[in-house]
């Protein structure tokens, strides 16, 4: 490797500006096409790899490495997006799916994988365990575009954030030679370390909210920062103290985007442009260690336990977990189709090559060309097969968007409010959202223009307000106007009275 020099750093920032340029500027086709972006980014990386341009990279343990921090910061751009009140209703489904679930998916696949194609007993549990895990970043990108109803859109986003966790365990313990472990041992040890993970996710979050609630901080750049760093904090942790830090990481991520914290859209925005570095510079790599006479040999194994995946596998699995939560069959296929792998079982799938496991190679080839070959398959075909189920979207958003700012000196807070399209909002007059005496609508911006309401003022859908309120009543005021928007200028008489006594919306 050249002795890194200042203008080797120029040559290499050059070179890696134009590669995120080319990413950036591909996101447009594959919105188009209804490709995840993440074939173009691999596409990247094998046309300036060994076989396309030359570029030489064959360090697996580095891949890992950065692999697991992609992994992180997608897994904390995932949970902090994720609103709560979304995938609450499918807990229950998105947890028996990655636990039970997975649990099916690697027997049937690893039992393909033995049978079909020739792998001894540990490969083909390795690959079962590989390919069994949805991807987080495949299946956000897919829903962005697919209007699901909120609890089968809930339920793919759980899942894909939960079921990491898991299947990590699972191929760490597999890829270990010395291992041994009896399966009820293997599941004990498995529940331990979720158990830890879903700890320490909760105390990071939760002590990360009430810092970040009670302390202003300088700059409004530094509460994004502060909430990844965060998120990145509970990673370690869980990690460092034996359990899942995959789980930590997504849960903290899941609390932290859920709180009242200041600037939450500022820091939503800039943990998705982190992610979509993370995800970039992920899969370009990961296509640079790839090298394409081994993918041409693993096409057709691919094919073949690819196919056990996709049409037996994963719809057993949604089967065996769903059926008894009494989901119809109609979101059982959704659900068995929209099961998308990504970034994640190729990161895992270099596990096994830097452990020396036995064909370690022949699986990463192998789970490659599944991912690239079933990913366009799946992506584009899942909105055709929403529609054929007959499966939309059953709500519009009510809930008003509540961005705070603290007001330090002043001891009081700024929000800006946001009223979406189908607020209950629209009609209500200033005067009538009875907010307390300590906070006044200081200015609305309708149509692009602004100006001071006056308390007979009506309100209308897109409008924007702002909002200044004292320290001590900030919460109150974010819950009233919560609470309009859901149930109108009558909220009042549906259990919430303002500043006194308002009880907080269920979400």
């Amino acid at each position: 490797m050249r002795p890194l020099t200042v203008d080797r750093l120029n040559e290499l920032l050059f070179f890696g500006a134009l590669v995120l340029l080319l990413a950036v500027a591909a996101v447009r086709l594959t919105s188009r096409t209804g490709l995840p972006s993440l074939l173009i980014y691999l596409a990247i990386g094998m046309g300036l790899g060994r076989d396309g341009l030359g570029v030489e990279f064959s360090d697996a343990e580095l891949a890992q490495v950065i692999g697991y921090a992609a992994l992180v910061v997608i897994l904390a751009e995932g949970g902090l997006s994720t609103r709560w009140r979304d995938i609450r209703p499918a807990i229950p489904a998105a947890t028996v799916l990655a636990t039970l679930g997975v649990g099916v998916s690697v027997g049937v696949t690893a039992a393909a994988a033995h049978y079909l194609i020739g792998l001894a007993w540990t490969p083909s549990l390795l690959m079962g365990a590989v390919v069994s895990s949805t991807d987080a970043a495949a299946v956000f990108s897919v829903l962005r575009r697919v209007p699901l109803p909120r609890r089968l859109a809930g339920t793919l986003e759980a899942e894909s954030g939960f079921n990491d966790a898991p299947v990590v365990i699972l191929v760490v313990a597999f890829s270990d030679p010395h291992h041994s472990t009896t399966w009820y041992v293997l599941l004990a040890v498995m529940a331990l370390e979720l158990a830890i993970g879903l700890v320490v996710g909760l105390v990071v979050g939760r002590l990360g909210e009430a810092a970040l609630r009670h302390v202003a901080l300088p700059a409004s750049g530094l509460y994004p920062i502060a909430v990844l760093a965060l998120a990145v904090l509970a990673y370690a942790g869980g990690a460092l103290l034996h359990g899942s830090g995959f789980l930590a990481v997504y849960v903290a991520a899941l609390v932290l985007g859920n709180a009242r914290l200041p600037h939450r859209p500022a820091t939503r925005g800039f943990a998705d442009g982190v992610a979509w570095v993370a995800q970039i510079g992920l899969f370009v790599l990961l296509g640079l260690l790839v090298d394409l006479n081994a993918l041409w040999h693993g096409l057709g194994p691919a094919l073949i336990v690819g196919g056990v995946l996709t049409l037996v596998a994963r719809p057993l699995s949604v089967m065996l977990s769903l059926a008894p939560l009494g989901r119809p069959w109609r979101e059982q296929v959704l659900l068995s189709w929209a099961g998308l792998r990504g970034a994640v079982p190729i990161v895992l799938a270099i596990i096994p090559m830097v452990a020396g496991v036995e064909d370690s190679d022949r699986i990463f080839s192998i789970v490659f060309v599944l991912v690239v070959v079933f990913t366009v398959v799946q992506g584009p075909t899942l909105p055709w097969l929403a529609g054929r189920l007959r499966i939309g979207e059953d709500e519009k958003t009510v809930d008003v968007d509540i961005e705070s700012a603290p007001l330090d000196r002043l001891r009081g807070h700024l929000l800006s409010v946001s009223i979406p399209s189908a607020s209950r909002m629209h009609g209500v007059e200033i005067r009538e959202l009875r907010l307390p005496p300590q906070a006044s609508v200081t200015l609305v911006v309708r149509d692009g223009n602004s100006f001071v309401p006056e308390p007979t003022t009506v309100l209308r859908w897109c409008d924007e307000l702002l909002v200044v309120a004292t320290d001590e009543v900030r919460d109150a005021v974010e819950r009233r106007l919560l609470a309009v928007g859901r149930g109108g200028k009558l909220a009042g008489w549906h259990g919430g009275r303002g500043s006194t006594g308002l009880r907080r919306p269920r979400e």
